[in-house]
């Protein structure tokens, strides 16, 4: 996945800065229209906001309390597109909403439940219903004193997946995606930006020339701005702290449950890895540095009494098996309630006459980043006329390893069991659900479960690694455990260490080539 021809210098025409789910959707939609393109991420790609989301692909229910009805749509529209274009690491789940009149009243439920199945084109999921909890499967962990709920659609996604997959995608179509690697400065001659980039494992700078210069900088897009370019900005940011805990399963069942807590804020409750269930999120102003965000005692506090507000079983920080927290770069709409700032992105393009343009993302959310990406191109028709004979193309090609044919996921199981029965049930479906297709990439040609090397635990073998590190940037164990894969909730810690030492090896050994 390393292109670094040209060097010390480069020409492109666009250099994106920031490697989330909005710069790689960004770098995968510029390439394939025939732009030349180089991403840059200081971290591991989908290492901030991006890995840090509840994994939900969802048209955002609670957003229509705020007449957020554009967003909605435009989210459920992308839900479809998305389970398309990318259904191995996207599926559909149901959600089941335990009701308590105190906190919303059914009608507006109801009235809500049915805007979310209408406003969206061509939806295909199951649309929503009221349950009796009384004597059924999805009132079974629930508390007794609450009788009755709705049910509706939406999705799971491997969220750090659909980050990588873009990137994956914009490389075939001739992007050049560099992680580890900063922006030091940028600036203007005439028509074109000049931009120093630093790799900061080997500290080696390039200069690059571009036409245009995207800022995908999530939590740092102001700071790159002011800082790094010192460029005024009228549209800011507002920085809101997300956490969630895993803990083991609370319920048996594929669906998930949103629960209302009488604050108005909604908690979600998800099956995860099989083994564990996902809770959250919170909404925590973030007035500090977004490169280190973690949970607090009072938001573990805040979802375990979610928790048990709604469920019989129990739950305190002891039972938390892991946590995470990511800061949401949203736009600054003036809104007093953290929970009520928009998800809605918005442009900023600085572009003075004669000079050369830079646009600046503020705010979005994973479910809408193909569209906002496709935006995104429209602002940028001006300065690329060639695009005009170029239409948008993302909706409807399958994302690497997503192309499954009429049989889907369920075909490509099969196939798997033929090529590669050797491996235990779970394995095979481990290795389907976060590779589709790709997967046999990883197994090869190997006839036996040796062949694929070390088994690290779990089934996470050398294979699989040397897989990551070659073909999607990963250069630390981190990247592969908690992102790549989510291996780390099942290897203990002796083996993730292995999985450390082995990664650091084998990145060391082929540090010329990766970097």
């Amino acid at each position: 996945m390393v292109n670094h021809e040209g060097e010390p210098h480069q020409q492109v025409d666009i250099l994106i800065v920031g490697g989330g789910v909005n710069g790689a959707g960004i770098a995968r939609d510029a390439s394939g229209r025939g732009l030349k393109v180089m991403l840059v991420e200081k971290d591991d790609l989908a290492s901030h906001t991006s890995s840090a989301s509840s994994k939900l692909i969802h048209g955002g229910l609670r957003y229509l309390e705020y007449y957020e009805f554009r967003l909605v749509r435009e989210a459920l529209t992308e839900r479809e597109n998305l389970l398309k274009i990318a259904p191995h690491i996207i599926w559909p789940m149901r959600f089941v909403l335990p009701h308590e009149n105190n906190v919303r009243p059914a009608w507006l439920v109801r009235l809500g439940l049915f805007l979310y199945d209408h406003l969206g084109k061509k939806q295909t999921l199951p649309r929503c219903q009221g349950v009796s909890f009384k004597n059924t499967v999805y009132g079974a962990p629930i508390k007794s004193s609450i009788e009755r709920g709705f049910i509706y659609s939406d999705c799971a996604v491997m969220d750090s997946r659909l980050v990588v997959l873009n990137a994956i995608d914009a490389v075939r179509h001739g992007a050049d995606v560099r992680v580890h690697t900063r922006l030091v400065s940028a600036k203007r001659d005439q028509d074109q930006w000049v931009a120093e980039i630093e790799n900061t494992t080997t500290g080696k700078q390039t200069t690059v020339r571009c036409k245009v210069l995207v800022n995908a900088a999530g939590p740092w897009v102001s700071s790159i701005l002011s800082d790094t370019l010192s460029l005024g900005h009228e549209k800011n940011l507002r920085l809101v702290k997300g956490s969630h805990i895993i803990v083991p399963k609370l319920y048996e069942g594929t669906f998930a449950y949103i629960l209302q807590n009488p604050d108005k804020r909604i908690v979600f409750a998800i099956p995860y890895e099989e083994q564990f269930t996902l809770i959250g999120t919170t909404d925590i102003p973030w007035k500090k540095d977004p490169q280190v965000v973690e949970i607090s005692e009072e938001e573990v506090s805040y979802l375990c009494e979610t928790i048990n507000r709604h469920f019989r079983k129990k739950i305190s920080a002891k039972d938390v098996v892991w946590s995470y927290a990511g800061v949401r770069p949203l736009y600054d709409n003036s809104a007093q309630n953290a929970s009520a700032v928009t998800r809605d992105y918005v442009f900023d393009i600085n572009a003075p006459e004669g000079g050369a343009p830079i646009l600046s993302i503020f705010g979005g959310k994973i479910t809408t980043y193909r569209k906002l990406a496709e935006h995104a191109m429209e602002k940028l028709l001006p300065y690329f006329p060639e695009l005009s004979s170029r239409s948008a193309w993302t909706a409807t090609k399958a994302l690497p390893g997503g192309n499954l044919g009429k049989s889907g996921f369920g075909g490509l199981l099969d196939i798997l069991h033929e090529k590669a029965g050797f491996l235990d049930e779970r394995m095979l479906y481990r290795l389907a659900r976060t590779y589709g297709s790709a997967a046999f990439n990883i197994i090869g040609n190997s006839k036996k479960p040796e062949d694929l090397g070390k088994d690290f635990g779990g089934g996470l073998t050398e294979s699989e690694i040397l897989y990551l590190i070659k073909h999607e940037w990963a250069r630390k164990g981190e990247d592969i455990l908690w992102r790549r894969t989510r291996m780390g909730l099942h290897l203990t810690a002796e083996q993730s260490r292995e999985v450390d030492s082995f990664v650091e090896e084998t990145v060391a050994k082929h540090r010329d080539n990766l970097f």
